[in-house]
């Protein structure tokens, strides 16, 4: 099996949102910020072939479905499909996909689902012989948003997801479409039911897979979010999210699975540590991963 991030459009968002209550005097040690605030974003996808047989892709990053006007308010960069390019380059197309995996349906993990936007012209989405695996909790908030992240969904998407007679809801640790060779770890802190896909890596010790990769997702956007305390304004339950964290950093340092980062701007994979005081670290970053072997 082997890896790759996938680059898809950037966008940028203030950076006290991003970073809760933490001060600015803290988290601009961090990251690069701008004269209006706002820090630097990848929305980086995790493709990985074969797994099960297929060809898998996690999560699709916010693509170019936004007109103009919103595609400024958002802070979307680009104005072309950088996903696909992405793809391409790594010498795929979005035909060529067999699953596409959704942590969940928030509009900057799924936007990159649907075709660029054309003025006059309704959503359509990509990836036409995918199944499109959703945490079944997570749909229900999809279907029906608190008020709080309403703003965060594509309310087209679940119909076009449902329309397309290929969408597959997760309830346990596994799904259909990938079998025993991709683990979920469920997470609420963020949004409810949020898919935490881990790619199970070759070893085993004590009967449990050690070595693998897994998309952190929103629980973990970045290199500066490892630290525990560090939480986004985005998330629904900041105090939820940092034991969900904890909880989960100790089983990826425990199993030696290294992270896969979807927001970070520099960096896509790390290793966990914790020093003599029980603070987690990322550590051995790497920027890209290019057809990267697992294990």
């Amino acid at each position: 099996m082997k890896l790759w991030s996938i680059e898809g459009n950037t966008q940028k968002l203030d950076g006290g949102a991003m970073f809760g209550n933490a001060p600015r005097a803290l988290w601009e040690r961090w990251v690069r910020v701008d004269e209006r605030n706002r820090i630097d974003l990848a929305c980086r996808a995790l493709l990985a072939s074969p797994i099960n047989g297929k060809t898998v892709l996690f999560d699709t990053g916010i693509g170019a479905f936004f007109p103009p006007q919103l595609r400024e308010r958002y802070g979307v960069v680009e104005d072309h499909h950088a996903l696909l390019e992405s793809l391409a380059k790594a010498g795929f197309g979005h035909e060529d996909i067999d699953v596409v995996v959704l942590s969940h349906l928030h509009f900057d993990h799924v936007g990159g689902l649907l075709a660029a936007w054309e003025d006059g012209q309704p959503l359509r989405l990509l990836f036409p012989n995918a199944t499109f695996v959703v945490g079944a909790k997570h749909w229900q908030r999809a279907r029906r948003p608190h008020p709080r992240d309403r703003a965060s969904f594509i309310p087209e998407v679940p119909g076009l997801l449902e329309a397309s007679g290929r969408l597959e809801l997760v309830e346990g640790d596994f799904c259909k479409a990938l079998g025993q060779s991709v683990r979920f770890h469920h997470s609420d802190g963020h949004t409810p039911g949020l898919l935490l896909a881990e790619v199970l890596g070759p070893r085993l010790v004590d009967g449990a897979a050690h070595g693998g990769v897994v998309f952190c997702a929103d629980l973990i956007p970045g290199i500066p979010w490892v630290h525990v305390p560090i939480t986004m304004g985005y998330d629904r339950c900041a105090e939820e999210l940092i034991d969900e964290k904890t909880a989960f950093l100790e089983d990826m340092l425990a199993r030696e699975v290294g992270l896969f980062f979807t927001h970070d701007a520099g960096h896509a994979l790390a290793r966990v540590a914790k020093d003599e005081k029980g603070r987690f670290s990322a550590v051995n970053a790497q920027a890209e991963l290019r057809a990267m072997a697992l294990g």
